[in-house]
């Protein structure tokens, strides 16, 4: 036998096969081969160790001496090689995180929270997807998020932590959209929970209106209301020097806030828990917390 031989895993599980079960027959089922490609394999694997692994009687076959000394040897080479497969599995699995974000949060918001993540725990993936929150709910519920933050109706999902998202009327800062008829609306494509809101209310208070700027950008939105676009609804946080918030006197009504919860799916990596717990603390330095983090799951 050349010592340089390579021992292929194929042929070893073959071999192991025909011990365990002490046929070629029950060898072919159990490793969904035929039973010619069984024999095939383990005679390839006699001819490189230049020896017989086998006794052959009749449709039986037990292992001959050099054949147990291999089986030691084969069963400890499979063995290592499905925990390596397994490990490295399970370590790509865990190092990648995909977090889920509302497009306003994508920005300045929560960069340095996720840029020291990432410097810290390099050998960790993180998978940011930022966009609608109804794109974002359906992507967690699918299972295709790990955690996700949406902005929903308060109390309609729980989740770690929730923090108010107060709502606000915003015009040009030197418009006056609402004297216009139909009353220009600056808001999201459908699916958004402003764009609804916005819509209810005008129609509640039986004035006509149209859609005059319609974007999956934030920062698009507010432009928009800046240059005179039309009238928008956005959080109170982001309203700018040149907008000009619309209240009861010009006769709007007032919008309940809506609410930032983060949720996680029932199983968490550690690193996973981590990312989870600074991202409550970088919400609860800008927001004010509702409630406090829950258990975790």
């Amino acid at each position: 036998m050349n010592l340089s031989t390579t021992l292929d895993p194929v042929l070893l599980r073959s071999f192991v096969a025909v011990v365990d079960t002490g046929s070629f027959t029950r060898a072919a089922d159990s490793t969904h081969l035929t039973q010619s490609t069984v024999s095939q394999q383990v005679r390839k694997l006699e001819s490189q160790l230049g020896c017989e692994l086998l006794h052959r009687k009749g449709r039986y076959a037990t292992a001959t001496l050099e054949g147990e000394r291999v089986l030691s040897y084969a069963r400890r080479i499979l063995q290592l090689m499905n925990e390596a497969v397994a490990q490295t599995s399970l370590s790509a699995e865990q190092q990648k995180i995909r977090l889920g974000v509302p497009e306003d949060f994508a920005t300045h918001a929560f960069m340095p929270t996720l840029s020291a993540f990432a410097g810290e725990y390099p050998g960790t993936r993180l998978e940011v997807r930022s966009g609608l929150c109804s794109d974002i709910w359906r992507g967690f519920q699918q299972g295709d998020l790990d955690l996700a933050l949406v902005k929903q109706r308060q109390g309609s999902a729980p989740g770690l932590a929730s923090w108010p998202e107060p709502l606000c009327w915003i015009d040009s800062l030197d418009g006056n959209s609402l004297d216009k008829h139909p009353i220009p609306l600056v808001t999201f494509p459908i699916g958004g929970l402003y764009r609804s809101e916005m819509a209810h209310t005008f129609d509640s208070l039986g004035l006509r209106w149209r859609l005059a700027y319609v974007s999956t950008s934030l920062s698009g939105i507010s432009c928009a209301v800046e240059a005179g676009l039309g009238i928008s609804l956005l959080p109170r946080r982001l309203v700018t020097e040149r907008h000009r918030i619309l209240d009861e006197t010009r006769g709007l009504p007032p919008v309940p806030a809506l609410e930032l919860t983060l949720h996680a799916q029932d199983k968490l990596s550690a690193h996973s828990r981590i990312l989870a717990e600074r991202l409550i603390t970088a919400c609860n330095n800008t927001f004010e917390p509702v409630r406090a983090a829950q258990k975790w799951p």
